[in-house]
C-alpha cells in the first residue's frame, strides 16, 4: 500500500521544474511592476492642481528607455495619449482637452513627472506613466485620480395651509457634490422624509431630500433642521427652518369683569386672535346690529364711554383672514349699583397692616418686661454695709453709747452708789485689752456687744 501510494505521488523532477517556473515568473512581474514608480490614488478639487509623480527605477540593470508617455483613461476601453517626452524630439501634447493645461515638472526621462492645472470634474480617471524601452518592452505605472466637489447646500420652508393630508413642509438639497452626500433630519414635530438623488454629467450628485407631515395650527413655528453629510466638509452642515403653517382666525374676548354698573366711564373689551396670516378685517357687532352711540371701537378694542342700558346686550367680534372668518360672543349684564370690589380690597389691606403693627408692639412690650424683671432679681444689693470700725477710737465709743442706750431703751445708764454704771470696768473677763494697749499698725477690732 505504501509502495502504491509513493508511485501515484512521486516527486518527478518535471513538476518541481514547473513550480520553480510559476515563482520565478510571479517574482519577475513583481520586480518589473516596481520598476515605474508612481502615487496609486490621488484626490483633487476642480479648478486647482495636481502633480502626478512618475520615476523609473531600473535597479542598476542595463535598460534603455527610448520614450515615455502619460495616458488618460476616463472610462475603462478609452485611452487618450496627453503628454510625450522624448529625448531627441521633445515634448508633446496631443489631447485638445488638455491643451495649455499640462507641463512636465522636468525635462527627464527617468523622472517625467507632469502637473494639470485648472483641473475639471471630467478629468477624473486613470492616469499611465508608460516607457518604450529596450530591450524589455514597455513598462508602466498607473494613478487613480479621484475629483472630489463640494455640495452646493440648501435648505427651506415651505408654507402650506392646515389640513387633514400630508405635504412637504421643507426640503434640503446637497447640489453638485462628489461623492454623494447624505442628508438627515431633526423634528420634534411628527413627520417623516423622503431622499433621492441625481447624476449629472460630470460624475457629481445632487442629493434632495423632503420633510413632510400632516400640518396643524400649532405646528406653525416649530422648528426642523437639516444636516448635510459629505466628504469635503469638515462638520456636518446645518440649517434651523421654522415652519409656516396657515390657518384661518381662532378669537377670545376678554376684559369684562361683571361689574358693569350705570353710570361707569370707560368699560372695555379685547377681541384677540391667532391666524397665520394675520388677520385683515376685525368687526364689532351687537345682536341688534348696530353698536350704541357710547360705544367707540378702535382696531381691538371696544370701549364703553358711559354704561347704561343700551350696553345691556351680546357683542359679537368678528375676524378675517385669506383662510377663512371666525367669531366670538359675550354677554353683559348692566347693574344698577355699583359692586364696591375695589373698597373692599383696600379695608382688607389697611386692616391687615394695622393687626401686623398691633402684634410688632405687643411682642416688643413683653420682651421688654422680661428684660426688667431680669434686671430687677440679678442687681447688687440695695444698701451699702457700714465700714469697720478701729477698737478704742471715738467711734467705737459712740457706737457703743447707741448700744447702751437701745438696750436701756433710749433712757440714761443706770449709776451705782458709788457713781459708776453697771458695767465693771475692771473686770478683765468681761472686757478685752485696753485701746491704749493696742499697738499702732495692729488691725481694727469692734468691741463686743452683750445683750
Amino acid at each position: 500500500m505504501a509502495r502504491d501510494s509513493t508511485a501515484r505521488c512521486p516527486g518527478s523532477p518535471g513538476r518541481n521544474a514547473w513550480m520553480v517556473a510559476a515563482v520565478i515568473i510571479v517574482a519577475a512581474q513583481g520586480v518589473v511592476a516596481q520598476k515605474v514608480r508612481v502615487e496609486e490614488e490621488l484626490e483633487a478639487y476642480p479648478t486647482e492642481s495636481v502633480d502626478l509623480r512618475c520615476e523609473f527605477v531600473d535597479g542598476g540593470s542595463l535598460t534603455k528607455l527610448t520614450q515615455v508617455s502619460w495616458i488618460w483613461e476616463p472610462v475603462d476601453g478609452q485611452r487618450d495619449n496627453i503628454a510625450v517626452y522624448h529625448p531627441t524630439y521633445g515634448q508633446s501634447f496631443p489631447n485638445v482637452a488638455f491643451k495649455d493645461r499640462v507641463i512636465f515638472l522636468q525635462n527627464n526621462l527617468r523622472i517625467p513627472s507632469i502637473r494639470i492645472k485648472d483641473l475639471r470634474m471630467s478629468d477624473a480617471g486613470r492616469y499611465t506613466c508608460e516607457y518604450a524601452t529596450y530591450p524589455s518592452g514597455n513598462e508602466q505605472g498607473t494613478t487613480t485620480l479621484i475629483m472630489l466637489a463640494k455640495p452646493k447646500n440648501s435648505a427651506k420652508a415651505v408654507t402650506v395651509q392646515a389640513g387633514s393630508k400630508s405635504v412637504m413642509v421643507a426640503h434640503c438639497e446637497a447640489a453638485d457634490g462628489k461623492p454623494a452626500a447624505t442628508i438627515k433630519w431633526l423634528a420634534s414635530v411628527g413627520g417623516n422624509h423622503s431622499t433621492t438623488s441625481t447624476n449629472g454629467p460630470d460624475g457629481t450628485v445632487t442629493v434632495r431630500s423632503e420633510y413632510r407631515l400632516v400640518p396643524t395650527a400649532e405646528d406653525n413655528g416649530r422648528e426642523v433642521t437639516c444636516l448635510v453629510d459629505q466628504k469635503t466638509q469638515d462638520r456636518p452642515w446645518t440649517e434651523v427652518l421654522k415652519l409656516s403653517v396657515e390657518y384661518p382666525p381662532t378669537v377670545t374676548i376678554d376684559g369684562y369683569d361683571h361689574n358693569w354698573y350705570v353710570g361707569r366711564s370707560d368699560a372695555v373689551l379685547f377681541c384677540h386672535a391667532t391666524a397665520n396670516p394675520e388677520p385683515t378685517t376685525i368687526t364689532w357687532t351687537t345682536a341688534s346690529g348696530s353698536l350704541p352711540d357710547t360705544v367707540v371701537v378702535e382696531q381691538n378694542k371696544l370701549t364703553v364711554r358711559k354704561v347704561d342700558d343700551a350696553v345691556n346686550t351680546t357683542f359679537t367680534c368678528e375676524v378675517k383672514n385669506k383662510h377663512g372668518a371666525s367669531r366670538k360672543t359675550l354677554t353683559t349684564f348692566v347693574i344698577e349699583k355699583r359692586e364696591p370690589v375695589q373698597e373692599q380690597q383696600t379695608g382688607a389691606l389697611v386692616g391687615g397692616v394695622l393687626g401686623t403693627l398691633i402684634f410688632i408692639g405687643i411682642v416688643i412690650g413683653i420682651v421688654f418686661l422680661i428684660r426688667k424683671y431680669q434686671q430687677d432679681t440679678e442687681g447688687p444689693p440695695k444698701h451699702k454695709p457700714p465700714p469697720p470700725v478701729k477698737a478704742g477710737s471715738s467711734t467705737e465709743m459712740m457706737l457703743d453709747e447707741e448700744a447702751t442706750d437701745a438696750l436701756n431703751g433710749g433712757a440714761p445708764p443706770v449709776l451705782n452708789k458709788d457713781g459708776s454704771d453697771g458695767h465693771h470696768g475692771n473686770d478683765s473677763s468681761n472686757h478685752g485689752p485696753s485701746s491704749g494697749n493696742i499697738p499702732r499698725g495692729e488691725s481694727f477690732v469692734s468691741t463686743p456687744m452683750y445683750v
